[in-house]
């Protein structure tokens, strides 16, 4: 066993009972490179478990700590939870969206603002883990963020869109206090491409309409 591994299970000795079980399953399906089930599962499992230990971090985080590392040598940190309440999704969100910080969680992009500040806040995430949830989705969808000061701010979904990553038109100099959730497109491909699917989310007391899109009926913008 690696010593990064048997750091990850001195960690979920502290955790709650049930999360230690689930995410025992999970480090054993990791350190055995998840030979029986394959690579996919292997990237979920490290992403669900992560999730367990950035919640134990992001608790910390509400209690003065700054930095706060769910992990001994984690590079990044929590700096906020979004929440959709419709389909009962949640995740901490990373001080940072590089390609290391995105295995464990989405992440705060760089160059945009926190989300309740002047601008448009961009989190980028995964499509098959953390941000898979994105496909569900709806126009008038209620948004939750909590930052690490507490504060709360409730957004409203306005609209999505499939953009090109070179391309996407988002402007984190923005007018208001706008939120942008990042993932690749389309879902359900497992290779990399430069298309990006994009919800795009205002404070609450502006007013969204209420049609459902789905992701399939969405234009390409180019």
């Amino acid at each position: 066993m690696t010593t990064e591994n048997k750091s990850l299970i001195q960690q979920l000795q502290q955790t709650s009972i049930p999360q230690r079980l689930v995410a025992m399953i999970l480090i054993a399906t990791a350190i055995t490179g998840c030979s029986l089930v394959g690579q996919g599962l292997y990237i979920k499992a490290k992403a669900v478990l992560a999730q367990v230990l950035l919640e134990r971090a992001w608790s910390r985080s509400l209690a003065g700590e700054d930095a706060a590392k769910a992990w001994p040598w984690a590079d990044t940190w929590p700096v906020a939870k979004i929440s959709l309440p419709r389909i009962k999704q949640n995740s901490i969100v990373l001080n940072n969206a590089s390609g290391e910080a995105m295995a464990f969680g989405p992440g705060l992009v760089a160059g945009t603002p926190m989300p309740g500040r002047p601008g448009t806040s961009v989190i980028s995430g995964h499509r098959d883990t953390h941000f898979e949830f994105l496909r569900n989705v709806r126009l008038g969808d209620t948004i939750e963020v909590k930052t690490r000061a507490d504060k709360r701010i409730t957004y409203k979904v306005d609209y999505m869109e499939v953009v090109d990553a070179s391309a996407s038109g988002i402007e984190p100099n923005a007018p208001g206090e706008k939120l942008a959730l990042v993932t690749c497109w389309p879902f359900d491909d497992k290779n990399p491409g430069p298309l990006r699917y994009v919800v795009y989310a205002s404070p609450d007391k502006i007013t969204s309409r209420q049609t459902v899109i789905k992701p399939e009926q969405i234009s390409f913008a180019r």
